[in-house]
């Protein structure tokens, strides 16, 4: 069972990512809602999830953020698009 999430939100239209890791995907998701997430996420309203993996360790999550945070914003962007073609809010799936 998935215990921590790297997750990806953005903004209305997407042209601004941010990826995250939590211990609980809810939660923090709407924490950013609320813009209460991070300075960042709050200044350019990034509160959209457009996409999420779960890990059974911190280790494999805080691997998989790491890895996503060096990649390029359109490799982001094509992670998402396989992952939620129509760049869809996914917090009311989880």
């Amino acid at each position: 069972m998935e215990e921590y999430w790297v997750y990806i939100i953005g903004n209305k239209d997407s042209a601004v990512v941010y990826v995250g890791m939590t211990n609980n995907l809810r939660r923090r998701i709407a924490e950013h809602k609320e813009g209460h997430g991070s300075v960042f996420t709050a200044k350019y309203n990034v509160n959209r999830l457009l996409y999420y993996d779960g890990f059974q360790t911190a280790g494999q999550a805080i691997a998989k953020e790491k890895q996503l945070k060096n990649w390029h914003r359109e490799w982001k962007l094509n992670l998402i698009k396989e992952f939620n073609p129509e760049f869809r809010d996914l917090f009311e799936d989880i």
